[in-house]
This record gives structure tokens, sequence and C-alpha cells, in this order.
């Protein structure tokens, strides 16, 4: 070995010569181990709006009236030994859309000449924080001065958030990553359980029915001093606890900040792991919505109690876009009809797209959805998923891909709900005809959907294997 070669070289060197051989060889040791390592850099940026930025999520004119807290977006930056880099954005945005999402990846490439496959931005889906950009538009009935406000809003968080990578990236340092997995309850499967019987149910200690995912994963970030610098954890459930009109993170909010109040200096980020068809209840008071953050961050604890699984350094990241086709493209006849016997969201959204018919514009017939696979070490395997995904996606891929997966909703854009084979079956809400509201120009997906997501998201773990 090279080491011992020197080693028995020095002992026949004086004293001091001995030290300076041991002194390089140490350093050099040092180093050695130094480049086998994760460095991780860490930013924050408060997001909470100044200005009148209606709240997000639900179709009514919310314009806000006050806090419980700020809101905020963070970022992950993660370099491993080779020099490969990601950044993991989380926030307590509704919905990013492609409109805003482009234009960070965009400056991100040229400023730090990031690829797209390194960068993920993840929202909660929180509805008690702001809009952003053509979001859900025909959702509101918007005023001119509203989409002035919120289009000035996303240009501030656009900047905002490409100088938080920045951040990030300039602090990254040697870090150790470990994971592991917590368990709570209170997210419950909507489409199988009415929310009026929910209260009666848990209090007769009956059981609720319907697929859920209680898991609670978590990744940590400590330095070589033992500080705890961050915690990203996940639970696949709506952050609708609340629909009043008072800023806030809903119940993700008050987990990260329990986390950061029991752990000083330590970043807390939360991640909607696929909740699309999952909701706490009972809900709509801000006790519950403190409650269910308390469960959420007591979860979190209990896992940082167990021994965790140390994540090895290396990191691969992959991404592409599958075309999810529309089951049917609308028509003029069918955009003409909507404005007379439509809701007011329809009658908006087919008067907007019944102008862009008489611009010339044709309608795709596929959208573009955004997939992840980041591998970090041999351990853990983040996949990332554009919009509302059930809970199916999560329950598949964890199954299928083993320990130490995660799978990642409400990443990148926020396009609708995204359904399994078997919701798109049963229709409903999350899989029947309200592509509308979302403002694509169609009614349904087609039943492909899941196929080709698992089709899309097997390619990309295997490119990353």
């Amino acid at each position: 070995m090279p080491g011992l070669t020197l080693l028995s070289h020095t002992l026949r060197l004086p004293r001091r010569s001995f030290l300076l051989a041991f002194s390089v060889l140490l350093l050099g040791t040092t180093s050695l181990a130094a480049a086998e390592q994760w460095h991780a850099g860490l930013a924050k940026a408060k997001i909470t709006p100044e200005t009148g930025v209606w709240l997000a999520g639900y179709g009514s004119k919310r314009a806000p009236d006050g806090k419980l807290h700020d809101i905020w977006m963070k970022a992950l930056a993660l370099e491993a030994p080779g020099g490969e880099r990601a950044v993991l954005i989380t926030s307590d945005f509704q919905g990013v859309p492609k409109s805003m999402s482009d234009r960070v990846f965009k400056k991100i490439k040229t400023k730090y000449d990031l690829e797209r496959r390194q960068i993920m931005f993840t929202f909660s889906h929180n509805h008690c924080g702001p809009r952003l950009g053509d979001d859900l538009y025909d959702y509101y009935p918007t005023t001119p001065e509203q989409d002035k406000t919120v289009a000035e809003y996303t240009d501030r968080m656009v900047e905002k958030t490409v100088a938080m990578i920045g951040e990030a990236l300039d602090n990254l340092a040697p870090a150790t990553l470990k994971q592991g997995n917590g368990h709570t309850t209170f997210a419950v499967n909507r489409r199988n359980n009415r929310e009026a019987d929910i209260p009666n149910l848990l209090k007769a200690g009956k059981a609720l029915v319907g697929p859920v995912d209680h898991d609670v994963p978590i990744l940590t970030v400590t330095r070589p001093d033992g500080q705890l610098a961050a915690v990203l954890f996940g639970y696949a459930c709506h952050p609708t606890t609340l629909s009043f009109t008072k800023i806030c993170g809903d119940y993700p909010g008050f987990a990260q900040l329990e986390i950061e109040k029991n752990h000083p200096g330590t970043l807390a980020m939360f991640v909607n792991t696929c909740g699309g068809d999952q909701n706490p209840l009972p809900r709509r008071k801000v006790e519950l919505c403190e409650k269910y953050g308390h469960m959420l961050a007591v979860a979190v604890e209990e896992a940082l109690k167990q021994p965790l699984q140390n994540v090895s350094p290396g990191l691969k990241t992959a991404f592409t876009y599958v075309d999810l086709p529309y089951l049917k493209v609308v028509t003029r006849a069918d955009l003409e009809a909507d404005t007379k016997s439509g809701s007011a969201i329809k009658q908006r959204w087919a008067k907007r797209l019944l102008k862009k018919l008489d611009q010339g514009e044709t309608f795709p017939s596929a959208y573009p959805y955004p997939i992840h696979a980041w591998r970090l070490g041999k351990e853990t395997l983040m996949i990332g998923m554009g919009a509302e995904t059930v809970v199916d996606y999560s329950l598949r891929f964890k199954r299928e891909f083993g320990p130490g997966t995660w799978v990642c909703g409400y990443a990148d854009d926020m396009i609708s709900y995204i359904p399994s084979k078997r919701v798109w079956l049963e229709g409903g809400y999350e899989g029947g005809s309200n592509l509308y509201e979302y403002g694509r120009p169609a009614y349904r997906w087609s039943e492909q959907t899941e196929d080709l997501i698992s089709e899309t998201v097997h390619k990309l773990v295997k490119q990353v294997e």
C-alpha cells in the first residue's frame, strides 16, 4: 500500500522530517475522505405575498386577510464525489404551473449550467398560499387588476427561486445523508369515505376504507460536527384542512415549524408524496390543522430516534416528458354548448378556448408529463411526478422498486389530477371529466395514462441504476 511504503521510509528520517512526512500522509488521507463524501447546501426564501394575491386552490375570490405564519420555499443542493449535482426545491405553493417552472429551469441552465434532470421543483399543494401565473386560471372569477398582481408576484417568485438555488449551491459543504421512515394516520381516502361520516366512524372505532399511504419517509442532512442541518420528509395527503383567507402552510406548514423549533438551526422540508385522492379528515378548523401538523412532526421525530440508514455517496439523475393523450380533444361545438349550460368555471374555460380557435390555434392531442428518477447512492430512489397523482402510484412504485423509494407527486407542473387505471375506471372527480378545471383542451385523460407513466418510470429507473 502507498501509505505503508511512505511510512516505512519515514522511520529512517530525523524526527522533524518524520513529522512532516506524517502530516503529508494525514492530509492526503483526509483529502481522500473528503472527496468521497456528500456535499449539501441549503437555502430558503420567504414567499408570503405582500400584495393582494388571492389564495389558490378553491374556485372563488379569496383575498388574503392576514396570516397564521409565513410561508416558504426551500432548496437542498446535493453534490456527489464525482461532481454530479442536483437541487430539490420544496415550497408552500398550491401549484407551480409549467409557464413558471420552465422560466426557472431556463435561467438555472444559463446561470448555473444545471440541466433539467438536475432540478425538481415540488409544491405542497397548500390551499392557503398564493396563486401563481396561469395555474387554474379559469377556476377563479378573476379581474384584470388581479391578473396583473398575480403576474408581478409570479415574476418575483421566478427571480427569488433562481437566487435561492444559487445560495444553496454556494453553501455546499461536507455532509452525511441518512434515511428512515415514520408513520402517521390522519390521511383518509376521500373517494371511499364520505366526509360527513368520518367523525362518527372514528368515534365508533370503525375502520375507514380505500387505499392510503401512511408512510412518512425522511432524509436527514448532518454536518461533520454532528449538527442536523436538514430533514426532508413526505406524506401523501391534500393540504386542505383550511379554506379561509389567512395565509399559512396548512398542516405541512405547522409540521415544519414544529420540527424546526425542536431542532434549532435545522431546515425542515416537506414533499407531498401522492396525495391526490387523500384528505385530512375531519377538517376546516385551525385546531385540526395544528393537530395534523403535530401528528406529522411526531412521526418525523419518532423516525429520527430510530437507527437511520446511511446513504452512500453517489448521484445519478434522469428526466423526460411522456405525452399523455387526451381521451378526446374538445371541438368548437363542445365549447359553444359549454358556454351556455356549463358551470361558471366551465363557461369561462369554454369562452377562453373559443377565442383561441377564433385566432387560428389548434389544440394538441396530448400533454407533456414530467417524470424524474434520482438515485442517491445505492439506498435511495426518488421518483418525481407532475401534478396531482393519486395514491396508487406511490403504493405501486414502492412495491416494485423496494425500500428506500420515494414517490413525489406535485413536481414541476400543476397539470391536473393524474388517475391510476383503477381510478380512471371508477370515474369520479379524480378520474373523470374534470380536465377543463385545469384549462386543458379536453374533458378526460386516456385510459392509457397509468401504463404510459409506469413504462416511462421504469425506463428512467434503469438509466440511474
